[in-house]
């Protein structure tokens, strides 16, 4: 089976570059894939699957039913693709760079989606020889709170059939094409948007004895929030607070009225992202209120931390090494970053793992959510044919 997986693979890698490269052309944001979704359709259609459309709007569903005999053992397992684009002007000078202005394939999802697309081919060829459900999950706007992955939960995208695992595969730009990496339990992290508003009493700056001085409370507000990190959070469980923007809207003898903060605090630890977050709210507002200003403190919350059920983990590093050789498997570190398959981690154990693609002597280097992403396109063959592999090595496993 292992080498009809990788023949087929071959067989289909230029088609598989040019969906990818279709799909590049033509991006679209996070909750209106309307084309993308249509193209998907139309491509699963044609290898006589029946998707059903409109799952959290843009989403679609398909099953692959092997018939090589079924029991009440059969086991199901979900592959899911996210299909979303960013809000990045392109830079790359490639035949198939985005035709659409301010908007790009730059997160990889173009890869994604071909990928899955290359998978379905191949296991409804494939669909006599094997007994269980493949469940392809074409997810929209990973990019965008509340998630894609959430919306298609609520959908009922876990449901009927329900399947015992979920895997999915994201591109890595910092592995090098020809291999893959896997890491056990934690590796991404929950993603909150904080936003914070201190208000105080501005004036001239001359006159700092008249005034409720927003900026020097909102400095000491940034400074003394990351005591809640380095001194409640247990020093092992990992958590990032950062501030990016910060804007008080004075002049070099004019203090504002008030100041706004924005930052992201992330972990993976949801028990800590509550506490965390109560703590800042309170230590904010309290200062605020000590130095005689209000601040307004908002959360806006993201995805939850990613969490790879460790024996799925083992068995599809396994099924990994078998397929690609020992030396093309490689570890992951921890990875601050969100991912809205998380929603599915907390729900069903899941497998979240990353194939390579950079190549240093292609120049194929740029990291994800830049204007100048690429990757090396063998990786498609790769992906597709693994995730085929794994799949069918998931399926085997008994209830």
């Amino acid at each position: 089976m292992k080498e009809q997986i990788k023949t087929l693979a071959r067989d289909y890698a230029a088609d598989l570059i040019a969906n990818r490269r279709h799909l590049h052309a033509n991006p679209e944001l996070s909750f209106n894939e309307f084309k993308t979704a249509q193209f998907v359709a139309e491509q699963l259609k044609a290898i006589g699957l029946t998707p059903q459309e409109g799952v959290a709007n843009t989403g679609l569903v398909a099953l692959i039913e092997g018939r090589a005999g079924r029991s009440s053992e059969s086991r199901v397992v979900g592959l899911r693709a996210d299909m979303d684009a960013l809000p990045i002007h392109e830079a790359n000078d490639v035949p198939y760079k985005s035709t659409v202005e301010g908007v790009m394939h730059a997160c990889g999802h173009d890869v994604h989606t071909s990928s899955l697309l290359g998978t379905a081919r191949i296991l409804q060829q494939l669909r006599d020889q094997f007994e269980g459900t493949v469940k392809l999950v074409f997810q929209p706007a990973e990019e965008k709170a509340p998630g894609g992955a959430s919306l298609m939960i609520k959908d009922g995208v876990l449901e009927n059939p329900a399947p015992a695992s979920m895997l999915g595969q994201h591109v890595a730009p910092n592995v090098p094409v020809g291999k893959i990496g896997f890491r056990e339990g934690m590796y991404m992290a929950s993603t909150d948007e904080l936003y914070l508003t201190v208000i105080g009493k501005g004036g001239h700056g001359a006159m700092p004895d008249q005034l409720i001085d927003p900026v020097l409370i909102a400095s000491h507000i940034i400074v003394a929030l990351q005591q809640i990190i380095s001194r409640n959070r247990k020093p092992a469980n990992p958590s990032v607070l950062s501030f990016g923007r910060f804007i008080a809207d004075g002049v070099t003898n004019v203090i504002p009225n008030e100041v706004k903060i924005e930052g992201t605090f992330r972990c993976m630890d949801e028990e800590w992202r509550e506490d965390g977050l109560r703590r800042m709210k309170k230590m904010a507002e309290g200062m605020a209120e000590a130095m005689g200003a209000v601040c307004e403190f908002t959360v806006v919350r993201g995805y939850p931390f990613l969490k790879n059920h460790p024996e799925l983990t083992r068995r599809m590093r396994s099924a990994a090494t078998e397929y690609m050789g020992a030396e093309n498997v490689v570890n992951l570190d921890l990875w601050m970053a969100g991912e809205d398959f998380a929603f599915y981690s907390q729900v069903v154990d899941s497998c979240f793992y990353r194939l390579g693609t950079r190549n240093e002597e292609r120049g194929i280097i740029s990291g994800v959510h830049t204007p100048t992403f690429d990757i090396d396109e063998s990786a498609l063959e790769i992906g597709a044919g693994l995730m085929s592999w794994l799949a069918l090595e998931e399926l085997r496993v008994k209830n």
